[in-house]
């Protein structure tokens, strides 16, 4: 899939080593698998498929908008754009449910 980020700091986070963004090492190294992920993924129902990633559609004010789970502290929130045959991942932050 085609990935966007609406943070430079995120596309940063993926793919330079020496940068953390402020974040634990573990957080940063589930963020960079999980891009992997995402970007060999066909589609969404390639987030549904793979349970562990607690992948969904949020709700309210957020119903635009998906998580996806990095750890059990952190989720990776992402929109999408675009058909359902080209379809873009904007990947929006990195946040702490708690």
């Amino acid at each position: 899939m085609e990935v966007r980020f609406k943070d430079d700091s995120l596309d940063r986070l993926e793919t330079d080593e020496s940068y953390d963004g402020g974040l634990s090492q573990a957080l940063v190294k589930a963020f960079r698998k999980r891009m992997q992920f995402i970007r060999s993924a066909h589609d969404e129902r390639d987030f549904y498929a793979m349970k562990s990633l607690h992948f969904e559609k949020l709700k309210g004010k957020r119903a635009h908008q998906h998580s996806m789970r990095l750890n059990d502290q952190f989720r990776l929130i992402l929109e999408f754009e675009g058909s359902k045959t080209e379809k873009t991942v904007v990947v929006v932050t990195i946040e702490d449910y708690h």
